[in-house]
């Protein structure tokens, strides 16, 4: 129970922090992320969302990691689609998440927003959160 209230407590504090992050077209140290115009439903009620990044020289003191949300009519469902490998090269990234708490989510328009983040720690919680590369676009969702 512990364990889980300090998970809570430290994904709160990375969704505060995310309230402060660089604008849309933010990239540096030679870093990009990119969204698919498209994103899956699948038979077992997961939704899929995918795309490209690319970074250099993650922080010795933190890690990179890639935040995914998908917004349609009034409903948000972010994701995190995991660590990044920084090496200068280009990567796909996917993020596949559960719909069974967003029913509200269904084929057609949408809106995806993606970022490539570093997150500095303090020991175990997070310090700070920084926006490396960001893309927003409008999306189909289909099945």
């Amino acid at each position: 129970m512990l364990g889980r209230r300090m998970a809570l407590a430290a994904l709160s504090t990375l969704a505060a922090t995310a309230a402060f992050t660089a604008p849309a077209t933010a990239t540096s140290f030679d870093s990009a992320i990119s969204v698919q115009p498209y994103a899956h439903i699948g038979e077992d009620g997961t939704i899929t969302l995918s795309g490209t990044y690319r970074c250099t020289d993650a922080s010795p003191v933190g890690g990179i990691q890639i935040a995914a949300s998908l917004i349609q009519d009034n409903t948000r469902l972010t994701t995190g689609a995991g660590g990044a490998v920084c090496d200068g090269a280009e990567h796909e990234w996917e993020s596949r998440a559960s719909l069974k708490w967003t029913p509200g989510i269904h084929p057609g328009p949408a809106r995806a927003e993606v970022r490539l983040q570093e997150v500095k720690r303090s020991g175990l919680m997070p310090k700070s959160l920084h926006t490396l590369a960001e893309d927003q676009q409008d999306i189909q969702v289909v099945e």
